[in-house]
């Protein structure tokens, strides 16, 4: 079944060809059993043949008080040290990175990778994604390196160099600002993919410097151009609704969290299905925006994937969520299903609204907008009908899933229906979950 945080969205970037996975350190040591170093943990490793490597790494990485530099910045105090060595970083780290092997338990990713065309921009220099989509599917672009002129079903993009060319990796802090401020074939490709794919970061955190400087451009396209953001960051730990509505604000970013990187997939291939038969729906969709007397038949409605197969097919067409026909055809779509909620036996109808409310409101800024009153009326109604434990007559499932998605609103959203639902007499669970902030 469909989900609505994102997941169903991910599965038909993927069904149509517009997807591209952004995989970072974090990638690398799902994949690997937690083989794979960490930044720090390679720095170290390459510290290894310095006479003084003691002292160093306790310069460098105190263990009582922040690190007083970059790593970056880390990196090329290093480099310094090996070179009076006659070594070089470069080719020590390749050769820490070169016999990294893959783990156990990554059906879930190979079977993904194994069918579809995606594109996939990692910061790591393994070639891991690689192996997992199988190298004959695969083209691998380094910088330094010819790049391919046929057509390959995945391409990798090795933003900061790979194995393949270690003279090329970016490392050090002359590297990262060559990089930030080149307009290499790379930085101008990078560019393009965010913008004309949905994406998912993968192995990052969110305190990350360099996901951050290669974001900075891309923040606000979102905005006004696509459905909501279409950049999603799934991460294995929890994270807080404040730092959700921070990413969001400021880049676009929906976080998709307490999730592994191998549950991620699994779930992504269980939505595949659904996400497949969306590419049927887009003449529908059309002909419902520009038609204003045309509208789907309840059966249609009563199903709870809908909804979700509606939004990505108005994706599908190129349209703004913003456009006005696209948020008077929604609001109808919100008016029937409202209307569901009526029939005899319709508790899952309940459900199902409470969920398409929660998800419009993650995806679209609703104040001021032709949709606005018909939202409101309807999270009115689902609130009123639905109680936190069995009551006669009302929706635990409803407020299950105001109760747990309410972080995942967008922060505008979440005052406007607040201030809504406290000036019209609300519940006692209503008012339990709109005064969660």
């Amino acid at each position: 079944m469909p989900k609505a945080n994102g997941i169903f969205e991910i599965a038909y970037a993927a069904a149509s060809g517009r997807l591209c996975l952004f995989t970072g350190t974090g990638f690398s040591k799902a994949v690997t059993d937690g083989q794979a170093p960490t930044w720090q943990g390679l720095l170290e490793a390459v510290c290894e043949p310095l006479p003084k490597k003691d002292e160093l790494l306790v310069a460098l990485f105190p263990r009582d008080h922040p690190h007083p530099l970059a790593m970056e910045e880390a990196a090329q105090v290093l480099q310094l040290e090996l070179r009076k060595l006659g070594r070089d970083i470069y080719t020590d780290i390749a050769a820490q990175v070169s016999g990294l092997t893959l783990g156990k338990g990554n059906e879930p990713i190979q079977a993904f990778l194994s069918k579809h065309e995606l594109s996939a921009i990692t910061t790591n220099y393994d070639k891991l994604l690689e192996q997992l989509a199988g190298l004959q599917a695969c083209h691998s672009l380094t910088p330094g390196l010819p790049v391919p002129r046929s057509k390959a079903r995945i391409t990798v993009y090795h933003v900061h160099g790979s194995v393949d060319s270690p003279d090329n990796m970016v490392v050090t802090s002359e590297d990262y600002f060559r990089f930030i401020n080149g307009q290499s074939y790379f930085s101008r490709k990078l560019s393009t993919i965010l913008h004309e794919n949905t994406v998912v970061i993968l192995g990052y955190s969110l305190g990350d410097t360099n996901l951050k400087a290669i974001l900075s451009d891309y923040k606000g396209f979102s905005r006004a151009q696509v459905l909501g953001s279409n950049i999603f960051l799934v991460s294995r730990e929890a994270v807080s609704p404040h730092i959700k509505d921070y990413y969001a604000h400021c880049f676009g970013i929906r976080v998709i969290d307490e999730m592994e990187v191998v549950d991620f997939f699994a779930e992504v291939n269980a939505d595949l299905p659904s996400a497949e038969k969306v590419e049927r729906s887009v003449e529908n969709i059309r002909n419902v925006i520009q038609n204003k007397h045309v509208s789907y038949a309840s059966a249609y409605l009563k199903l709870e994937h809908s909804f979700y197969e509606i939004v990505a097919s108005i994706g599908a067409t190129g349209m703004s969520i913003n456009d006005s026909k696209v948020v008077a055809t929604l609001g109808r779509v919100l008016d029937d299903k409202t209307k569901l909620t009526g029939d005899d036996g319709a508790w899952e109808q309940y459900e199902h609204l409470a969920k398409w409310l929660v998800y419009l409101a993650s995806i679209l800024e609703l104040r001021g907008t032709a949709i606005e009153a018909s939202f409101l009326a309807a999270s009115k109604r689902s609130m009123d009908t639905m109680a936190s434990n069995w009551k006669r007559g009302y929706s635990w499932g409803a407020y299950k899933a105001w109760a747990h998605q309410w972080p995942s609103i967008l922060v505008s959203n979440r005052i406007l229906i607040k201030a809504f639902i406290l000036a019209n007499e609300p519940t006692s669970d209503a008012l339990a979950v709109v005064s969660r902030d």
